[in-house]
């Protein structure tokens, strides 16, 4: 190919190249019979906003307003107490208790069919919820609501709420506001750092609710009686004795009971202990708020009495025995 075929094939190719930008960036000019400005330098091709199209708008919401191709029509406002934001063309639109999705259409309707822009689209990017606020019950050390600004994650949440109680359980509920059906369970692990695929998205309007560990206490003859925590019925009669540190030489291992609060009063559940440690009788689960009680053996305790003070005066005899 000559030199001068080669030149004339790129001038056509960037003819045709200028004439398709040209008629892309018509299509998205307003039509309102000015010229319009230039993009601040700062502005790329792509829409900047996000529209998170599942929330719920509400009075007080801070939002940002983008219309693609179009930056001066770009604004951050606040839904008003009537329900109303003011947009530049358009005037005042009612967009309370729509969601992003529907006042995005709307707004784009408004544009398009008043002239001003040809195929517009905008896109919603809600940056405070303050009519949706996600809040916080049950075990954290500050309950309440918070602002739901940007987006928001449990662990952030609850982090928020200066963190989980030394009461707090493992168990943690989500529920979506305007759908109690839709909940969502959680059993967060010890380490909340390592807990990745438990760090859940919360939505505005939220309410995440933090479980109380439940308690059972130990009693009795047994070397540290104590409260202990338990979570989904995992303690079992064994369990809960190693933690009090076992018994004691003069317990009643076969007189063993457990005290269950009922509806209708305490309900006492007879325990072979003795047995259970020698594996002729199941463990037992204890559920929260139990009271496992190990008595004490008066034989027990005067048998080792009497051996203790048999003890002491053949001791006292060797003494005397061995003087001068």
């Amino acid at each position: 190919m000559s030199e001068r075929s080669r030149c004339f094939l790129l001038r056509s190719v960037w003819v045709l190249l200028v004439g398709w930008s040209s008629l892309q960036l018509v299509a998205q000019t307003p039509v309102t019979g000015e010229s319009s400005q230039p993009a601040p330098a700062n502005q790329t091709a792509s829409p900047r906003l996000r529209a998170n199209s599942n929330a719920k708008l509400g009075i007080g919401d801070l939002i940002e307003i983008g219309v693609f191709g179009v930056p001066d029509l770009s604004t951050k406002t606040r839904i008003s107490g009537s329900g109303d934001i003011y947009f530049p063309l358009i005037d005042y639109v009612h967009i309370a208790d729509l969601t992003t999705d529907e006042a995005q259409e709307l707004i784009q309707k408004r544009l398009e069919d008043g002239g001003f822009v040809r195929g517009p689209h905008v896109s919603i990017f809600v940056n405070e919820s303050a009519s949706q606020a996600i809040t916080l019950m049950g075990e954290v050390n500050h309950p309440g609501p918070y602002p739901a600004i940007g987006e928001r994650h449990l662990f952030d949440l609850i982090s928020a709420a200066g963190g989980l109680t030394d009461k707090a359980g493992r168990n943690v509920t989500i529920e979506r506001r305007g759908d109690p059906a839709q909940k969502i369970d959680l059993q967060l692990s010890p380490n909340l750092a390592e807990d990745t695929k438990n760090n859940v998205d919360i939505l505005p309007g939220d309410t995440i609710i933090v479980s109380r560990a439940g308690i059972i206490y130990v009693v009795g003859d047994v070397n540290r009686p104590s409260g202990f925590m338990i979570e989904d019925n995992t303690l079992t009669v064994l369990k809960a004795l190693a933690l009090a540190g076992g018994s004691t030489r003069t317990s009643a291992l076969s007189k063993t009971k457990i005290l269950r609060q009922t509806p209708n009063g305490v309900q006492e559940i007879p325990v072979n202990l003795k047995k259970v440690l020698y594996a002729k009788s199941p463990d037992m689960a204890l559920v929260k708020g139990d009271v496992l009680f190990i008595p004490g053996s008066s034989t027990k305790a005067a048998a080792y009495r009497g051996a203790e003070a048999a003890m002491s005066m053949s001791t006292s005899l060797a003494i005397l025995a061995v003087r001068p």
